[in-house]
């Protein structure tokens, strides 16, 4: 299962999909509100409540989780309310519910842009933003990267009802039993490198993976050494 990150469609996992399915059933999705899901404005859902719901649609009674910022967020979420459907995570650059999150001034202009409803704007300024602007240096990446958020652009201004788990993963990390690799970017903005560093402090067994040169898109700026990291670690 392949949970991407905020902001992009499931089109993120374009490098990873055909290689994972040599030799895995894979899935990805659209986290509500983004890509082509419906929209986020549902009265107190909750994102770890999709994917359950998507699981027993599809008949899927075990999954091992691969999720980006916040997929990984949704995939700690899920873990911790359905352990028995849980065989590995991969958590790269992951959010954290229940995190303090420093106030972060570098956002103000996205979000001036989001209160005017230019849409466009916003996902613009995004892509300026710390969270974007390593892999943004790739010229080679960047013309994708702009194109997936202008597609993508709605959820600027679209309005988002999403409910925080009521027993958020922030106070029980040590509750996770199964294996975890964790993967970051060294260029990743602080708040992540400070989720991380609880994850693999509290998770028990769970291992680090740092990608030099890379900012908080990693498997899309290092799809290839991403890619090989997944299977190696669920290879074994």
């Amino acid at each position: 299962m392949l949970i991407g990150g905020a902001n992009l469609a499931l089109e993120q996992w374009d490098a990873q999909f055909e290689a994972l399915a040599r030799h895995y059933d894979v899935v990805r999705y659209d986290v509500r509100g983004f890509g082509r899901s419906g929209p986020a404005d549902a009265a107190g859902y909750m994102a770890h409540d999709d994917l359950h719901a998507l699981l027993q649609q599809i008949s899927v009674r075990r999954a091992s989780i691969v999720g980006l910022s916040l997929g990984g967020r949704i995939a700690l979420d899920f873990a911790l309310a359905h352990p028995e459907m849980v065989d590995a995570l991969v958590l790269a650059g992951p959010g954290l519910s229940g995190y303090e999150w420093s106030n972060d001034s570098s956002f103000r202009p996205i979000a001036a842009a989001a209160a005017k409803r230019d849409s466009v704007r916003a996902a613009l300024l995004w892509l300026e933003h710390p969270y974007m602007a390593p892999a943004m240096e790739n010229p080679a990446l960047a013309p994708t990267l702009r194109q997936l958020a202008v597609a993508n652009a709605r959820v600027w201004v679209n309005a988002d009802s999403e409910r925080v788990a009521p027993a958020p993963a922030v106070g029980r990390l040590r509750e996770i039993k199964v294996p975890t690799l964790v993967m970051i970017g060294d260029r990743d903005v602080p708040d992540i490198h400070r989720i991380v560093e609880m994850i693999v402090r509290d998770v028990p067994g769970a291992t680090r993976v740092v990608f030099e040169h890379t900012g908080h898109v990693l498997h899309m700026e290092q799809p290839e050494r991403f890619t090989a990291a997944v299977l190696a670690f669920l290879g074994s």
